[in-house]
């Protein structure tokens, strides 16, 4: 057994022996339950640091220990059973502590067992079949609640004081008095906080315990092992296809961690809607694609053969045969055909019902879960805030003086500062986009050098890899790169503009921080998809009058069959490198750094390790907890709304890695992290706002890359209009002849010599070529001007929006006011406890003062009848 230098600890800090039992979550005289513990370095064996700095470090903590006792904390020192160098201080927090606090932060608690009887759904049969077995985590007892006072303390449901506050809500309490308790004073100025000590060094870590290992249950036969259950039935990977244990969840990890993966799994399985829908509809474009008539028309040796199609860049480029784009015309019929129109307008639907259910499922978790009124009564103002409040002001509904941070002026000037930066670094990724697009320009003129084109087009290659085709991917994959780059950077900057800004509350800091760093991530991932979708392509002029690029790059142009399918390449590419980003660096790394952690304390030693000590050699949470989960899943969202007409396969790939997502972080949580302290949250806080924008912005970007990317107006246009008198030739409405009409003639002598190609060996006597635009031919009166069918494009491709959008707006109206935010059985439960808490608090307290008052009107008339009454003689 380890000795102890009890010179080491203040004459207030109590110092032990390691007990020798590894499970144990008490202090060494096996009553009082650990709820935090604190680790430092001892001062004395430090030697970084200059001797007077150590000491420093030392009065500082020993100040801040003794101030925690005065607190009402217990705590008790265990040095490092395989680093002597490490102090562990194990916090417990009595009864009397626990009741004064959770009074303090209002508490809810249970009052008596819910009594209203649940209905089963007609689908709960088919649900238990996912279940986890009830057998091995029994459902949580539902109770009434109400905000804990101590005066009431005999009306609230107790049936031992060591269980009424459960490990989760204790280690919550002792954090709150943790972030308080004052430590210095410096310049009147009051420095308290236990994230204060950790930034400067003086703690290395504070983490409340986890109750077991993940591995095994725990020797302690008291113990529940949550720990353990929780990754056997929820982490671990065989429990893909089951349902989460959502109230077991909060339970351990607390409502926050909890409503985020009832928000995660929620939207999963919503996915699975569209994942059929989207595979349905692709199917039906893989089915149809050999009866696509303009894909003939290119393959066709007869047709697209004899096309030549003028060059797409000055000089270097060539004349090029329209069936060398046969391949990728035939892939384009897959994703662009009926289906995708389809689909489009079912995303649109399907985004409502899902925020209007999920809205309906996080109103039954605030009542279940006791936070509907969180907001009003518990969450308490920052400590970051509190420490910098020197101003007096007042307040204008208490007419009394309170302090704050700064002056009406100051929180103009930081507003105005943090908005400027915010503006400036967004147009910092505005700028590496255009540096793409001056890329995507530059290099094409590389690859149309370097791939030779001719217009027999016999070699296989060039049926596979174009210059188009070469720069789309290449460009896609720098875009990938530069992004993830750009994130870890603008992570940084977006929580220094945040911190500047200083919020009052969590959940002010978290929604600050939520819309800054979606703002950036907006324009990151998204811009270069906005760009092909509705930019590239569109102003290129003509051959003999081009349209360039910052007066030298010449715009891109588009295949003959659209940008649909370079827009669905980059959307493959961005989704699918994301996930695989994401997943390395959330789950590799954490686990790459517990096993060298675990690997050089194997070597070290081989003796028993004690359950905090094996806690502090795992990862921490962060700060922000799971901020860039959700981040993560938001910018997927994006992804599966806004572009999903041009990649119906989205959702499905959303629902795969959302199943595994949801194991990942579960596993991540249970075996790689420390246990979080407990936080409230009522809802999903400035994400579900985000999302119903994006509901809103994806309406209106299908529709445009239906109408504007695809080729599926101009076809409807030239099926109905075009390809009958009086403008076409044939006697029925038909697609022949649809290639031959989208591509205009263009006379080779009318180029510019800035543009005009070198002139080719094989050109022969041809005089003109053609390029994709809706022209009059040269010789014309109007020659190269927009003719008659580009005017009914552009009026139909306008009309298709106006209709698509208001139809689609209308149906999510008529779905949003149809579904109420909150059903019925769960208002019922919130006045049932309601008319429970008024009875059980309030009307005892009037039979109280009623009682009392009648006692003393006993009183009063026993008195007053004494002193009228005649004395006896």
């Amino acid at each position: 057994m380890l000795l102890l230098d009890m010179t080491i600890y203040p004459t207030f800090l109590r110092g032990a022996d390691f007990d020798d039992k590894p499970d144990s979550l008490f202090f060494n005289d096996g009553q009082r339950r650990i709820d935090f513990v604190l680790v430092y370095e001892d001062e004395s064996k430090k030697m970084t640091h200059k001797r007077s700095d150590r000491k420093k470090q030392k009065r500082k903590r020993q100040v801040y220990e003794s101030n925690l006792i005065n607190n009402g904390l217990q705590l008790e020192a265990t040095r490092s059973v395989l680093d002597e160098k490490l102090i562990f201080v194990k916090v417990h927090a009595p009864w009397e502590v626990l009741c004064m606090y959770a009074e303090v932060m209002h508490i809810k608690l249970p009052l008596q067992p819910n009594d209203l009887k649940t209905r089963d759904s007609a689908f709960n049969w088919f649900s238990r079949l996912f279940r986890v077995d009830e057998n091995i985590i029994k459902p949580e007892q539902e109770f009434f609640t109400a905000p804990f006072q101590k005066e009431h303390l005999s009306n609230f449901y107790i049936q031992d004081k060591d269980t009424f506050f459960n490990p989760a809500t204790r280690s919550r309490i002792v954090h709150f008095i943790l972030s308080r308790v004052e430590y210095a004073t410096k310049n009147n100025v009051k420095k308290f906080g236990i994230n204060k000590l950790l930034d400067t060094g003086i703690y290395k870590a504070a983490f409340p315990l986890h109750d077991s290992s993940f591995r095994h249950l725990s020797t302690d036969p008291d113990c529940p092992s949550e720990r353990y259950l929780l990754y056997r039935e929820w982490a671990h990977p065989k429990n893909i296809f089951k349902l989460q244990p959502l109230d077991f969840i909060r339970k351990y990890y607390g409502e926050k961690i909890g409503i985020y993966f009832a928000w995660l799994g929620f939207y999963t399985n919503m996915l699975i809607v569209a994942a059929v829908v989207g595979v349905g509809c692709f199917l039906y474009g893989c089915l149809t694609k050999d009866n696509c008539t303009w894909s003939q028309e290119v393959c066709d040796p007869n047709i697209g053969g004899n096309i030549i199609m003028c060059p797409q860049c000055d000089k270097v480029c060539t004349y090029w045969n329209l069936t060398i784009t046969c391949e990728s015309s035939k892939k384009l019929c897959i994703f662009d055909s009926f289906g995708t129109l389809v689909f489009a307008v079912f995303m649109g639907i399907w985004v409502t019902l899902f925020l209007e259910f999920w809205k309906r499922r996080q109103a039954e978790l605030e009542y279940e879960w006791d936070t509907v009124e969180y907001l009003e009564q518990e969450e308490q103002v920052r400590p970051e805030y509190e420490a910098r409040c020197t101003h007096v002001v007042m307040n204008e509904i208490t007419q009394q003086e309170e302090h704050v941070p700064y002056t009406a002026c100051g929180k103009c000037i930081r507003m105005t500062f943090c908005t400027s930066a915010v503006f400036f670094w967004i147009l910092l990724i505005i700028a590496s986009v255009i540096g793409i697009i001056v890329y995507r320009l530059s290099v094409f003129l590389v690859f149309s050098a370097m791939l030779s084109q001719h217009i027999s087009g016999t070699e296989t290659i060039l049926k596979y890899l174009t210059p188009q085709t070469a720069t789309s991917v290449t460009a896609s994959l720098i875009s990938f790169i530069v992004i993830m780059v750009l994130n870890v950077i603008y992570e940084k900057v977006a929580i220094l503009i945040t911190d500047f800004e200083l919020p009052r509350t969590q959940t002010d800091y978290e929604n600050s921080l939520t819309t800054k760093m979606f703002l950036f991530q907006f324009v990151n991932y998204y811009s270069s998809c906005f760009y092909i979708a509705f930019f590239k392509g569109r102003f290129v002029g003509h051959p003999g009058n081009p349209v360039y690029w910052l007066g030298k790059y010449r715009n891109e142009e588009c295949d003959p069959g659209g940008c649909l399918l370079e827009l669905t390449t980059q959307l493959a590419i961005i989704v699918g490198g994301k996930a695989i980003w994401n997943n390395i660096q959330e789950v590799l790394l954490p686990w790459v750094k517990n096993l060298i952690g675990r690997y050089c304390a194997a070597t070290r030693s081989e003796k028993v390790v004690p359950r905090w000590e094996q806690d502090y050699h795992l990862q921490p949470i962060g700060k922000l907890g799971l901020f860039y989960e959700y981040l993560e899943m938001v910018i997927q969202f994006g992804f599966v709304t806004l572009f999903v007409a041009s990649f119906p396969l989205a959702p499905l790939l959303a629902l795969i890695n959302n199943m595994l997502e949801i194991r990942l972080d579960a596993w991540k949580l249970t075996t790689q992290f420390r246990r979080m302290v407990t936080q409230k949250a009522q809802d999903i806080g400035a994400w579900q706002p985000i999302m119903q924008g994006i509901a809103i912005l994806a309406v209106v970007t299908n529709a445009m890359i239906i109408a504007f990317t695809s080729d599926m107006i101009p076809r409807l246009v030239y099926y109905w209009s075009f390809s009958v008198p009086p403008y076409g030739s044939h006697s029925s409405h038909t697609m022949k002849g649809y290639i031959n009409s989208t591509l205009s003639v263009f006379n080779i002598s009318d180029f510019k010599n800035a543009s005009k190609p070198f002139s080719p060996s094989w050109f022969g006597n041809q005089t003109t070529c053609r390029y994709r635009d809706f022209r009059y031919p040269p010789g014309h009166q109007h020659q190269y001007e927009h003719n008659i069918y580009y005017w009914h494009v552009i009026a139909a491709k306008l009309a298709f929006i106006i209709v698509m959008e208001h139809v689609i707006y209308f149906v999510k109206f008529i779905i949003s006011y149809v579904i109420p935010d909150v059903s019925q059985k769960t208002k019922s439960k919130v006045k049932r406890e309601k008319y429970v808490t008024q009875k059980l608090l309030h009307e005892n307290d009037l039979k109280v003062v009623k009682k009392t008052m009648g006692k003393i009107a006993d009183k009063i008339f026993k008195g007053v009848d004494s002193a009228f009454r005649p004395k006896a003689e």
